[in-house]
């Protein structure tokens, strides 16, 4: 019998450690530096993603819209996570079949900066229940993307994507569970 290939956000414990399991229903093309795509377990270094990325949406139509969330799990430290879930990014509102831009930024791109270790960042697309629907948190840090969803009535992710990152010339790799 064939072997199934694993779900590299499973492999990655994004789904785990920030999702649920989730079936992917919408297109998310995260793209930096004018077209390099983030596909999921791929190495940035911060100085690849020091502005924000272009992030295409799929979608029906117009009237359909989409909260996007970039998180970081690993902050300060892989082995130290105690900001866990760090929010880098956060946009409403952005109409499907358009992009990040149009939408309403909550929380402006902060860029990634690792210190220690190599960290996720990871892109979560909801489909939101109308227009207006969702507003943004108070801080950034000790976000958590599950209660975000649960309290706008967002349900599962439509989509999500991530890459790695360490800080330049870093080395180490991420400290795995017992």
């Amino acid at each position: 019998m064939p072997r199934m290939p694993r779900d590299p956000l499973v492999v990655g414990r994004v789904v785990g450690d920030v999702l649920d399991p989730f079936n992917r229903t919408v297109s998310l093309t995260v793209s930096y530096n004018g077209g390099r795509v983030v596909n999921n377990g791929c190495e940035f270094r911060p100085s690849q993603v020091v502005n924000y990325p272009r992030v295409d949406i799929g979608g029906d139509d117009l009237r359909t819209f989409f909260t996007l969330v970039m998180v970081d799990p690993d902050a300060p430290s892989p082995s130290y996570p105690t900001l866990r879930e760090y929010l880098h990014w956060l946009v409403t509102d952005i109409p499907g079949t358009t992009n990040a831009t149009f939408g309403k930024e909550e929380f402006g791109y902060e860029r990634p900066h690792p210190s220690s270790g190599i960290h996720r960042f990871i892109f979560v697309l909801f489909r939101q229940l109308g227009r207006q629907t969702v507003y943004p948190p108070v801080w950034r840090q000790n976000f958590n993307t599950r209660d975000f969803a649960e309290i706008y009535n967002l349900g599962l992710p439509v989509a999500a994507v991530y890459f790695n990152c360490q800080r330049e010339g870093g080395s180490g790799g991420r400290r795995l569970p017992p």
